[in-house]
């Protein structure tokens, strides 16, 4: 079982600790204000009322035992950038530091964060390239280049194999999945036949995925 530190009970990090809480992980969450621990503590293993700014506080929490430490401070940027600081000085294996702007995630990665979560930014990128197409259904952004889409397979793809339609090659997707309905069937088979009614899970770059379906 993964165990985890959440920084910061905010929105974000209520939810995050709702996701995480639902997939049975160990969870530790801290933040200055007692409130707003309340009503997280059935879902998580330990809470702490402490400012995480002070090197002496994050000591006491054991940092490198965590499976990854995530920074949710929304409101106190100068606090966020001392956080993930101290967080890999003190031996995190991973650092995950929310971010509500561009200048703020370089400087949360100049300052240690291994990988800088930008809420706003994905979602607004997504719901875009979902309503700009009506080949995508769902969209999951990985990293500023590549994602995971839910996509309409091309009619002329229907009765093919994944070996005829060859999607690395002239499409530069990988595929993932096939769903049909409530039903997934991961990673098909190279003889594996497109149907009619159903949608294909891919990963690829941005770019890639954008022309595909435009």
């Amino acid at each position: 079982m993964k165990s985890f530190l959440i920084i910061g009970m905010g929105s974000f990090g209520t939810h995050l600790c709702r996701e995480f809480s639902s997939m049975k992980c160990e969870l530790m969450i801290v933040d200055k204000d007692a409130d707003t621990l309340e009503a997280m503590l059935p879902k998580v293993v330990s809470a702490r009322v402490g400012d995480c700014t002070k090197e002496n506080v994050l000591e006491s929490f054991d940092v490198p035992s965590f499976d990854a430490c995530f920074v949710c401070i929304g409101s106190d940027f100068e606090s966020s950038l001392q956080i993930t600081s101290l967080l890999k000085e003190l031996g995190a294996k991973r650092v995950f530091s929310k971010a509500d702007g561009d200048i703020q995630e370089k400087f949360l990665l100049h300052n240690g964060a291994d990988f800088v979560i930008y809420p706003e930014k994905n979602t607004a990128h997504n719901i875009a390239l979902q309503e700009i197409s009506d080949s995508i259904f769902d969209a999951l952004t990985l990293t500023e280049d590549y994602m995971i889409c839910e996509i309409l397979p091309r009619a002329d793809w229907i009765g093919k194999t994944v070996v005829d339609i060859n999607m690395r090659r002239k499409y530069r997707l990988s595929l993932l999945a096939v769903k049909r309905g409530s039903d997934v069937i991961p990673m098909p088979g190279l003889d594996y036949k497109f149907r009619d009614n159903e949608h294909v899970i891919v990963l690829g770059h941005i770019e890639d995925i954008r022309e595909y379906a435009l």
